[in-house]
Formats: structure tokens, sequence, C-alpha cells
């Protein structure tokens, strides 16, 4: 009717009228407004709290009333006396509409409220979790009415919620009949909602009105290391995060070598995916402890993976995916149960997989996909997410291409001689003095320098044990800029540099980043074979992005996002001096922390997002690099530092390379030192 109340809800500006004594939660509902309630509008659980507005809306064209709402009422003064109440707000379960009104509702009270991400630059995840919890009363047993008490609470899901032919598990039916008669017929269901496929299913039930939390695990399934994050599935807070490395690099390094292990031992890909099961109950285990919470309250969990990590974990023998065409078993998204994948969390909660984009592009890609959105980019985007198997996108909002490189796990400290994990005591960056070609460095748990004053103090505890990933880039790229290295890749003699700290190493030489010998420690050293791992793993790196952009048509790019773990902690500019990356104004290459791990987890709190991903996995186009034939060419030019064809322009302005050649066996090197080096333009 024309004439009855006029409400307006912000921040979404929907607005209708209604009957005067209609409860404010009612008309968000009918307008299809987010505003959250577990109880069902009885006043027991304060998640529809609303800020009403008073006075002239002219933008609005609303006046409201002091007597807009109704009074104050016994359920709002109960519940502020018990838990507190902000000034200024009501329980829109109780306000009743009385007149032209405008309701703000606030953020803690939206069902699909958004969780802002630390980085400014992503997307915020907008909260859509698959599980949420639901107060129902239900109909007691009747003689007269003969049903089962599931059938009853089932009824009361699709009459008080609207949820349609919800199931269960044999383990809610165990335990459902005690449940409801301690609450009183009154009982707080977790339901996992399902999707066009799967009907919704009751995950836990409390009784009384459980005002807890439910938990949800974004895992990343990588080559060496598994990542977990526990998330809060009310909030999307994550509440815990660990990871521990993954128990089938005993099996190989590398993806390929674990290929080959199952094909060479029967049994080999059953005794991988035990592995990696057992690696993630122990990581799950770890995680709940650090969160106090129960496992079987972990509802929910979404993984991303690269393919022969997904083949292994499902325990599907990645025999296919060693060879052409690299056929997957299955390029789409799954749904599971944990019972499936022996997960020890809660035996129904559902298990999501994004889908694989190809034979070498996994769920992981999808997942970066998912979080930096280069279809959504109107400049040119390149995203790298820099592992073992390095994932690959470029594009923008006309279309955006994928592949996988082989980098080995060169990047992450393994096959470096004084190599090791990022930790504690690992040296993590790199300077050389171009003149006197002396170094210094910092490791990780100590900000101070190794030539400031206090440094031997600041890391007596963990000592200097070795060189991360980050601190060998940086170290061969500080060596090729001070003069100590070629752009072939070879470390000059102590005559041919002018430093000491080059020495003799077999038949060819090393330069001393630390002498630890007095101490009783070690000698950390960068040798040849050192230099041609991290050459292998940036040829690779650089082969992959610079056929896709081939294929794109052209030979620059606008940005660079370095994605991974690894890729958080890289110097734009050594990684251009190495030639890992395409030239690009440094300020363009950004970093991206954990792509995989955050589009896991968006995933995990937006089932949107899930069908989202779904539909762009299938319009990315995927490239083969193992059938290019460019590919080959592209990684022999790039096994120089930077490149032995590819100009970098826009580095020469920020950086000198010394034109130096160390394979001539005399000493003259060191001469050509302060000249830049001139490049054959590709």
């Amino acid at each position: 009717m024309a004439d009855d109340p006029l409400v307006v809800f912000t921040p979404s500006g929907k607005r209708g009228r209604f009957p005067a004594g209609t409860p404010v939660l009612t008309a968000a509902r009918q307008l299809g407004v987010d505003l959250d309630s577990v109880c069902g509008g009885r006043g027991i659980c304060s998640k529809c709290q609303i800020t009403p507005s008073y006075g002239e809306f002219s933008k609005l064209g609303v006046s409201v009333q002091d007597d807009a709402l109704s009074p104050w009422n016994k359920v709002e003064q109960r519940y502020k006396d018990k838990r507190g109440l902000i000034d200024g707000r009501r329980l829109g379960c109780q306000a009743l509409i009385e007149g032209d009104v405008v309701i703000d509702v606030p953020p803690e009270s939206q069902v699909h409220r958004q969780v802002v991400r630390k980085r400014a630059e992503a997307r915020d995840i907008v909260m859509n979790p698959s599980t949420r919890l639901f107060y129902v009363e239900v109909e007691e047993p009747d003689m007269h009415k003969p049903s089962g008490d599931l059938e009853r609470l089932a009824e009361a899901l699709r009459v008080q919620w609207e949820i349609e032919n919800v199931q269960c598990d044999l383990q809610i039916l165990q335990t459902m009949q005690p449940v409801l008669r301690k609450g009183g017929w009154k009982v707080t269901v977790a339901v996992h909602l399902g999707d066009s496929n799967t009907p919704p299913r009751i995950m836990h039930i409390w009784p009384g009105l459980y005002e807890g939390s439910l938990y949800g695990l974004a895992v990343d399934l990588g080559s060496t290391t598994i990542a977990a994050h526990l998330c809060d599935l009310k909030t999307g807070e994550v509440v815990a995060s660990s990871g521990i490395m993954n128990p089938q690099i005993r099996f190989g390094e590398d993806l390929m070598s674990r290929v080959s292990y199952a094909m060479m031992n029967k049994g080999g890909d059953q005794e991988m995916t035990r592995a990696v099961r057992e690696g993630m109950a122990q990581l799950f285990t770890q995680i709940s402890a650090e969160a106090g919470i129960d496992q079987t309250l972990i509802v929910d969990a979404v993984f991303v993976c690269n393919p022969v990590m997904h083949h292994l974990f499902l325990g599907i023998d990645p025999f296919e995916l060693g060879q052409a065409p690299f056929a997957l078993a299955t390029s789409n998204a799954l749904s599971l149960r944990a019972s499936e994948l022996d997960l020890n969390i809660h035996p129904a909660a559902r298990v999501y997989l994004l889908p694989c984009i190809a034979g070498h592009v996994g769920a992981d890609a999808a997942a970066v996909a998912l979080s930096e959105a280069p279809d959504k980019s109107k400049d040119l985007v390149l995203v790298v997410d820099v592992g073992t198997n390095a994932e690959i996108l470029l594009g923008n909002t006309e279309k955006v291409l994928a592949c996988s490189s082989p980098t080995g796990p060169a990047f992450e400290g393994a096959q470096i001689s004084s190599g090791q994990r990022a930790a504690p005591g690992a040296i993590e960056r790199v300077e050389i003095n171009p003149d006197t070609k002396e170094p210094r460095f910092r490791v990780i748990g100590s900000d101070l320098w190794s030539d400031e004053d206090g440094f031997a103090e600041a890391v007596a505890t963990t000592g200097i044990t070795g060189i991360c990933g980050s601190g060998i880039i940086e170290a061969i790229a500080e060596m090729r800029l001070a003069g100590v290295l070629d752009a072939s890749g070879l470390i000059g003699s102590a005559e041919q540099t002018g430093s000491s700290r080059c020495i003799q190493d077999g038949r060819t030489n090393a330069y001393v980043l630390w002498d630890g010998s007095a101490d009783g420690g070690p000698t950390i050293t960068v040798t040849n074979p050192d230099i041609r791992a991290i050459q292998m793993a940036k040829a690779a790196l650089y082969s992959g992005a610079r056929l896709l952009m081939d294929k794109f048509g052209v030979d620059t790019v606008d940005r660079v996002v370095l994605a991974g773990a690894f890729g958080a902690h890289i110097s734009a500019k050594h990684a251009m001096v190495l030639g890992m990356i395409p030239d690009c104004p440094l300020e363009k290459v950004t970093s991206a922390g954990n792509a995989a791990g955050t589009g896991a987890r968006i995933a995990l709190l937006n089932t949107e997002a899930r069908r989202e991903i779904e539909e762009t996995v299938r319009q990315i186009e995927k490239v083969e690099t193992a059938v290019e034939p460019r590919f080959q060419e592209h990684f022999v030019n790039a096994s120089a530092i930077p490149n032995s064809v590819e100009p970098f322009p826009i580095l020469e302005t920020v950086v000198t390379l010394p034109e130096v050649n160390f394979n001539t066996g005399g000493g003259d090197g060191a001469a050509d030192g302060g000249r830049r080096r001139r490049r054959r333009r590709g």
C-alpha cells in the first residue's frame, strides 16, 4: 500500500513499503537484504543487529521520525545486559517498522560480508561459505503422527529456513536423538548447503543455540611444501596457518622424478599417496592444536595443487602425466568427502579441488588466476608462481594464456652446495661492493647486515648455516653486477677479478660469501655448479614467459606479479639482472605472496568463487611447453645472464652490467669491468 511505511536499507540501497508492525528482519528478507540470523528471528542469536537512522535524508527522499521503530523491548534489554549492545543498535527481529525509516546493516551483521585482505591491490573476499549454522525448533514426537526425529528435523529446516531435501550421514543419526532431547527440541544445525550436484547435508547438531564457529581449511599442496590456512567460516579470519615439507620428497625432488618412481616401482604411486595423506594428517593435527579447536569442527576444505600432486593425493597413478599428450584423469573441479581421502577432519566434510587447466598446468595455477584475476586486468599482466614447477599466466581482459615450466627445486635452496630452506640462520639478502668485491649479507632472524655492529651477537643463537633461495638469487645477481661472474655464468679467478674471495674449486672457481671456519661454522660459497642450477631454473622460467608472449604477439608486458611463498621474497632488480623475468619497469614488478593459497582461501570462503573459477578455467588458453619448438630456443638464449639475445633496455637504465669474459684463461677480464655490456638486439 502507498500509505505503508517506506524502509530504505543501506549500504545496499534496497527499499520497499511494509505494513506497520513488520519486523525489520522480515522486511530485509523480503527485499533480499544481506542481514544475518542464525535463530530465525527468535531474539536469541543477536546476528541481526541493525542501526536505525533518524532525521532528514533528502537524497533518499525520506524523513525519519523518532518513533519510526517500535520501542526498545525486554529481549533487547536482556541481550544488552548479558552481552552488551552498541548504543544505537537494535535487533532486527525485535524492532518493528512503524514509520518511514532508514536502516543501516553493519558489516558484522551481513551474511556475505567482505573480508578485506591486507594487500590493497587484491580483491576483497565476499563471505559466502558452503556450511552455515541454523537454529531450529523441532516438533516433538507424537503417537498420533508417527515419524522419525530426522524427518521432523528436516521438516523444521524446510519450513523455517527453506532448506529442501536435507540429508545426513550415519554418524549424525547415531548422535541426533539425545541432542534433540537435551536441547528441548531446540537445536543448532550445521548444514552444508550443497550445490547443483549435491543435496544439503547436516554436518553437526548442538542442543540449544550454538554460538561457536565452524572452520574450513585452504590447502596449497605443493611439490616441496604443504601449506594450510585454517579459517573461521563465520568471520573469514585465518585463525592459524602452518606448513610442512611434502613427505613425497624422499621419492624425488621434482615432479618427473616422482612420476618415474611410480613407473619403475610397482605400487610406488600408492606409496606416495599414503605418504602425502599421512603428512596431511600431521599438518591438520598441528594446525588444530595451534588454534585450540576440535578437528571435527573442520567441515570444509579446499585444495589446490599441480596435476601430479592432484593425482597422487587422489590415489590416481600419474603414469599418463609422464608422457605426451599428458592426459589428466579429469580436469574438472571435484567435490569429495574427507573420509574418501583419509583426512582427519569431520568425516563428512566436503573437500573441493579446484579444476586443473591442463596436463602440466594444475589447480594451483587456477587458484592463482582466481586470486590475481588476470582476466579482469586492463593492462597486460604476467603472473609467475615461482616454485619447483612454475605456473605462468599472461593475460588481460582480452584473453589469458597459461603454461608451466619445470624450474626444479634450485630456487628453494635445493641442488645448491650451501643451500637450505628459508629458516633462521640462512642468508637471505646479499650485496657485493663492485670495487672491493667484498660482500655483506643478512640472515633470517636478524635485521642487521653482516658489517653492522652487533651482527655477531644477533646471530649467535642461530649461527650462519647456509643460503636460501632468495639469498642465492641475490648473491648471483650481485656477483654479476660486481664483475666476478660473466654473462655465460663463469666465476672468475682471483687474478681475473682482483679478489681473493674467488678461489679455485676443482676445474672452476667459487666465490666465498662467508668463512665460518674460525668459529667452527660452515664456509658458505657460491660455486659454478650452483650457478648452473640457477641458470637452468631461471632459463626455464623465462622461456615459459617468453613463449606466452610469443603466443600473445607481444615483446613486452605492462607489469609482472611474482607469486608463491618464494616469489614474495625475490628482489625485482636481482630477478631481472638474472633474466628470470622479462624486462619491465621495476616499480611494475610486485609480489602477490602465496597467491595459490589465497585463491584456495577465496574458494573456501565464497562458494560463488568456485563457479567463477570453473568458468574462467574453461576460457584460459593452455600452452604446452614440451611440444613448443621455440621453447628450446628461448631456453638456450635465457641461459646467459641475463640473456644472450633478448634486450633489457629498461634494466640498462637502472644498472650497469660489466663486460667481462672468464672463458679466456687470461687475467685481463676485470679490465673492462666499468664498461656497459653490449648485446645483440634480437
